[in-house]
């Protein structure tokens, strides 16, 4: 045990830190003339305490498996992640601090998944990250029931949160954490910033409940931690408690101050999102006994203090690699299979696990990728379904599908309850494990309930897949509040999110094949509720063209067409009709399927034009939905027919036939174009 001088000069140099993490979260703020300031300041002494004294991660590696992972769900507080990251040995010099929110820099404005190492998911949408946080902790759950056995705790990692008022008071929080303590997700520890503020001012002006008592009601432990945020060793037992405790989630509220130390901005609003001034920086640093002048500074004595953490992470990881080795040995097969979750789809013939259909009978694309999955999911070990209580509409259920629940772990099938917001978030957390895929079902009306995490989905390169069924007006008797008509259009709009809209059971295996294949990004699939006729293989193209977009599905005849009919989902056999109906008049067609635009935008202009035809400027688009971004395949003389309105309760023929989307408005279409 050190002695009370050595005692004194520990205390010294952990304070010493800790200023030198507000210090370059302030400089980066006042660097940039943008940022928030207040939250890093507040949270500096927690975060010490917790990436010094708990948090397992190895700097020069930081996709190690086994690593402890620290979410910033309150991510406006990015600087306070970037310091420690820069402190503890992450590729992140001191110049990316400096270039705090400019161009290139790897420190933008709040964190990124893929841009900064270290930055596990991308946080700042308030909530977010705590939703996140949840599907970690389910991965972790799962990945240990599969792999552990007595000795070889191959997945032991815990996942803790920072998240401040604005993350618990966003709907998906409560979502998720109402999920979390469902599950009994001890390996989940979050610590609430409690600083009373938010951006409007004092957060009584709009948020009153006893949050604790909130949490406890969630099934979570619950610690309420006094005093201003800076007494470590009581963070370092509340923290010690929660790893402890079993059965539940753990929150720890601690009682902090916003823009700790500054003399005028200190528990304000005015410290939250806005730079301190250069004044005010040199009179904080003065207080604190540094030198005003010195910006970015970090002493040697904490360099070399924070620095320790490369050898320790390298030396745990070291550990892992031989326990690994040993467990490989002891046994085998469950190595084989922790292989095949680290290569993933890329590891799997995925054409010989797909179902095969006969053609003629009519069948719901929903029921076809229910089909798909029970063909597909006993070879997809590492894949995770799930449905928002939806699960007999989705069809999401496999075959010997157990739930994962707190007493099975190794379940595969997630009841998420009536929580959009919290599966789309939770689905990303679990993506992010770097070794699961998350599959998730809901009606395509409720896309947008989802959409937030969607996008940060798309936006961080995660691979969940949405299965989005009862996919317009042919839903019928629900009427216009469950019939989506601009769902489709709206998630074509999101970067990166691949949309496939398959015309029958053929399309729709082929359909999960792409998604499956897709790993830079979300895939949502559209399904129908409808039946709709299972094409034949041998009268039409091969439904395995559906990997290229787009393709010539059907030709009426040999020559040059007269005109093409674009069609995706269940437009398309509807089109095939009216071609029949035009052949009748010696007018030739070709049919072209279009599930995914997003793919098709991939191929080369010499695809494209042997499919769109450029020399043919006839063309009708055919989609129960919204005309946004048809123009595009159209050109100048096509004529869309579709949706421009809200749609009706009646049965689901009905409405197609009060809206004009029939073979016959498409053939009489058709010929119109051709007369003028």
């Amino acid at each position: 045990m050190p002695d009370s001088s050595e005692a004194v000069t520990q205390n010294t140099l952990d304070e010493l830190c800790i200023q030198t993490i507000r210090f370059l979260s302030m400089d980066g703020v006042q660097a940039a003339n943008s940022g928030h300031p207040g939250m890093p300041m507040g949270m500096a002494s927690a975060a010490y305490t917790l990436w010094t004294q708990f948090l397992r991660y190895n700097p020069k590696n930081p996709q190690w498996h086994n690593r402890d992972r620290f979410v910033l769900s309150a991510g406006h507080g990015s600087m306070l992640l970037y310091s420690m990251l820069h402190l503890t040995g992450y590729d992140l010099p001191l110049e990316e601090l400096k270039n705090f929110r400019q161009w290139g820099s790897k420190t933008p404005g709040h964190p990124e998944h893929g841009v900064t190492p270290g930055v596990e998911v991308t946080t700042g949408p308030l909530g977010q990250g705590l939703g996140n946080a949840v599907g970690m902790a389910i991965a972790q759950k799962h990945l240990a029931a599969i792999f552990n056995r007595p000795g070889f705790d191959l997945f032991d990692y815990n996942i803790y949160v920072f998240s401040g008022d604005g993350c618990l008071q966003e709907g998906v929080s409560s979502e998720a954490c109402s999920l979390a303590g469902h599950l009994g997700l001890d390996n989940l520890i979050l610590i609430y910033d409690d600083n009373h503020i938010t951006i409007d001012g004092e957060t009584d002006l709009s948020f009153s409940e006893d949050r604790a008592k909130r949490f406890e009601a969630y099934n979570w432990q619950v610690q309420v931690v006094p005093g201003d945020g800076n007494d470590r060793d009581m963070m370092a037992r509340a923290v010690n408690k929660a790893r402890k405790h079993k059965g539940q989630p753990s929150m720890i509220q601690l009682r902090t101050h916003i823009g700790f130390g500054s003399p005028h901005f200190q528990d304000t609003h005015t410290a939250h999102g806005a730079p301190l001034g250069v004044d005010e920086i040199k009179l904080i640093k003065k207080n604190f006994g540094w030198d005003p002048e010195k910006t970015f500074h970090v002493p040697d004595e904490v360099k070399q203090h924070m620095s320790q953490a490369v050898e320790k992470g390298r030396q745990a990881q070291d550990q892992w690699n031989q326990l690994r080795q040993e467990y490989q040995k002891k046994f085998p097969d469950l190595a084989g299979t922790l292989k095949l979750y680290e290569a993933g789809a890329d590891g799997i013939n995925i054409d010989e696990i797909l179902p095969e259909f006969e053609p003629g009978q009519a069948m719901a694309t929903r029921k076809a990728s229910g089909m798909t999955l029970n063909s597909m999911m006993g070879a997809l070990p590492f894949v995770l379904g799930g449905s928002a209580d939806l699960t007999p509409s989705n069809n999401t259920q496999f075959k010997g599908a157990d739930d994962f629940q707190k007493d099975c772990p190794t379940g595969r099938y997630i009841r998420y309850g009536v929580r959009e917001h919290a599966m789309g978030a939770v689905m990303n957390g679990i993506c992010a494990s770097g070794l699961l895929r998350a599959y998730g079902g809901t009606f395509l009306v409720f896309s947008d309930y989802m959409r937030p995490p969607i996008r940060m989905a798309a936006l961080s390169h995660h691979n969940p897949i949405y299965v989005f069924t009862h996919d317009s007006i042919g839903v019928g008797e629900d009427g216009p509040t469950h019939q989506p008509v601009e769902h489709v259009a709206a998630l074509r709009l999101i970067p990166n999110v691949t949309v496939i809209r398959p015309a029958d059971a053929h399309e729709t295996a082929q359909a999960w094949k792409c998604a499956l294949k897709n790993t830079d990004g979300p895939t949502a699939l559209i399904l129908t509720r409808q039946g709709l006729p299972v094409l034949d293989q041998t009268k039409y193209a091969s439904a395995v063209q559906l990997e290229k977009g787009a393709y010539t599905l059907y030709k009426t005849g040999s020559g040059a067409p007269d005109a093409l009919l674009l069609a995706s989902g269940s437009e398309v056999s509807l089109a095939l009709d009216a071609a029949e109906l035009l052949l009748k008049e010696n007018i030739n067609v070709h049919v072209i399927s279009m599930p995914c635009w997003e793919l098709f935008e991939k191929q080369d202009q010499a695809y494209k034009d042997s499919v769109l035809l450029p020399e043919v400027s006839a063309r009708v688009g055919v989609e129960a939905g919204m005309e946004q971004g048809w123009s595009k395949w159209l050109g100048d003389k096509g004529i869309f027919i579709g949706m421009s309105s809200f749609g009706a309760s009646a049965p689901g023929k009905t409405c197609f036939q009060k809206f004009g989307i029939t073979p016959e408005a498409v053939a009489r279409t058709v010929k119109e174009i051709l007369a003028s």
